[in-house]
């Protein structure tokens, strides 16, 4: 991939932008961090939670925001503490306000910080969590497609479930898209060493796309080695968009459409 303009300098990446996924809560500078992504074009940022805590510090970040909603899952990272405390912040929640999906959850086989039996579990409880409450399904797989596939099937795959930072080629993709599921795409597709992600984007419907920055995590080109946040979110949008030959005002506008519909948010 080329070298992309400056976040607030270049046409076309002025938005509207949804970060599909971020970890904000916990950010020092958060106040500063959010007014460089509205002056970016981002309209809203879904603020993820990995564990009891970090959900509810997510849902205490977006109470006091117009820009940001919450999610609230156990990450297989975490598996181990299990969901009784996430299914305590969940019922204080206010479902459709601020909350706006479970997750992210799901595989981890590089990894293996949880034992695996216990991942499988615990995402097990959190897919059947998000159709007992009718919510979108924030899904981490990594090394576990298989696996990650099984458990959907058998739990029922949520009407509306995500792959955040979605990392496979077309074939994962593929089955991805047969689920019913979408594709987040973060700025790991900016990479020059993601070709299959690079031709699994390009084969993807655009309204089955949303794109993330997964910050301060996977800063896309050309700011890499620098923390990433949610301004940086249309340097992967325009990533997207030269995949699919389309104007970046065009994914911008679909994606912001997408995200807005798949967590209920007023944007439209």
């Amino acid at each position: 991939m080329s070298d992309s303009p400056d976040v607030d300098g270049g046409p076309g990446l002025a938005g509207p932008w949804v970060d599909n996924h971020c970890h904000i809560a916990d950010v020092a500078d958060v106040a500063a961090v959010l007014d460089e992504a509205t002056a970016a074009g981002v309209v809203a940022m879904i603020s993820v939670g990995t564990d009891a805590d970090s959900s509810a510090a997510c849902l205490a970040l977006a109470g006091g925001s117009d820009t940001i909603w919450a999610t609230a899952g156990v990450h297989p990272h975490e598996a181990t503490a299990g969901t009784e405390d996430l299914r305590r912040v969940v019922a204080g929640a206010r479902h459709g306000e601020r909350l706006v999906a479970i997750g992210e959850c799901g595989l981890d086989f590089h990894y293996d910080h949880s034992p695996r039996p216990v991942q499988r579990a615990v995402f097990a409880e959190q897919v059947a969590m998000a159709n007992e409450l009718g919510l979108p399904l924030v899904i981490h797989t990594r090394d576990a497609w298989d696996e990650t596939f099984e458990i959907l099937v058998a739990e029922s795959v949520p009407s509306r479930t995500v792959f955040h930072c979605f990392t496979g080629g077309p074939d994962e993709a593929e089955r991805c898209i047969e689920l019913g599921a979408w594709l987040s795409v973060s700025g790991i597709v900016t990479f020059n060493s993601a070709a299959q992600l690079q031709l699994a984007v390009a084969a993807t419907p655009l309204d089955r796309l949303m794109v993330e920055t997964d910050s301060p995590y996977l800063t896309p080109v050309p700011h890499r080695g620098s923390r990433n946040r949610p301004a940086l979110v249309g340097l992967v949008g325009e990533a997207v968009a030269r995949l699919h030959g389309r104007p970046v005002a065009e994914v911008a506008s679909m994606t912001t459409s997408t995200a807005s519909r798949f967590y209920g948010l007023d944007l439209l």
